[in-house]
């Protein structure tokens, strides 16, 4: 079994916490299944289990404090290699925000949620723009969190910002329960001739049919996506939890095991980890899920 470096995507919240943080969407009828606590002691058997050395965990939050509650659990459990908080981009503190997080070695980027905005062209609005040229003046990475309507963006912010690093997570969430493609195509290979984007090979599980999925439903996708951008630009990330609304922590690793089989060893070692490690910048270490010493 080959050990997987980095997962690039994962999340944790503590729903104790529910006053400070907004979980609201956590109790919609179809989030059931997730509705509980998730905190590194439950992901850490699922690591073991499965191969993999560390994580990035990605906001969930348009709060500052979550920056601060996640930086002390990955200060308490090595195995969390990096942070991708968030800062609020519109705001004129913004390059304030953003210079208290690099003070902390394990802040690696910075993530807003996108898709939830109600304007499709809130990324592109002149005061968001202010605050990205701000994480590309301090060498920020930014995730995109885009659905397919957000994907033409992609290019616009590569144009403008060609020296900030950005990912695609979720590969902009194609409609793979329905097998479609073809509104996703164009905008998707646009995005990646753009050497400043990456993707993430990840949250393809809940695009997919929950109770039913198998791994031809996601062959095409992650195909064209090898296409596109190629293994030195896609990196693996579980979406754990939210993965768990229609698959376990190993089914999601194993069905990517599966899907990039033909590549070779160094291809696959890109998207187990090296790719997430450069993008993020994130050094070589030791804290993997089987230190025990954690």
């Amino acid at each position: 079994m080959m050990r997987v470096t980095i997962d690039a995507h994962q999340h944790f919240w503590d729903l104790a916490l529910r006053d400070t943080f907004d979980y609201r969407w956590l109790t919609a009828a179809d989030k059931t299944a997730i509705h509980r606590t998730y905190l590194p002691e439950d992901l850490r058997p699922q690591l073991e289990a499965a191969g993999v050395d560390r994580t990035i965990f990605v906001q969930t939050q348009h709060n500052l404090v979550e920056n601060d509650w996640v930086l002390k659990l990955a200060a308490e459990h090595p195995f969390i290699a990096g942070i991708v908080g968030w800062v609020d981009l519109t705001s004129t503190d913004c390059e304030s925000q953003l210079l208290a997080l690099k003070e902390h070695a394990k802040f690696v980027g910075v993530r807003h949620i996108t898709q939830d905005e109600v304007e499709d062209d809130f990324i592109v609005r002149d005061d968001v723009l202010r605050g990205l040229r701000l994480l590309e003046k301090h060498q920020v990475p930014f995730d995109l969190l885009f659905f397919v309507k957000h994907l033409r963006h992609a290019s616009t912010l590569a144009e403008t910002l060609p020296d900030l690093p950005m990912v695609i997570d979720h590969l902009a969430k194609p409609e793979i329960a329905a097998g479609r493609m073809e509104y996703w195509r164009d905008d998707f290979l646009a995005a990646s001739e753009h050497p400043n984007i990456y993707c993430k090979l990840s949250g393809m599980v809940t695009e997919a049919d929950w109770k039913k999925w198998t791994v031809a439903d996601l062959r095409p996708f992650v195909d064209y996506a090898l296409e596109c951008f190629g293994p030195d630009r896609l990196m693996f990330g579980s979406d754990w939890p939210v993965c768990e609304l229609a698959a376990s922590y190993a089914d999601v690793i194993d069905a990517l095991r599966t899907l990039i089989e033909p590549l070779s060893a160094a291809e696959k070692d890109q998207i187990f980890g090296k790719t997430a490690a450069d993008f993020y910048r994130i050094a070589p270490g030791d804290g993997n899920a089987s230190d025990r010493g954690v």
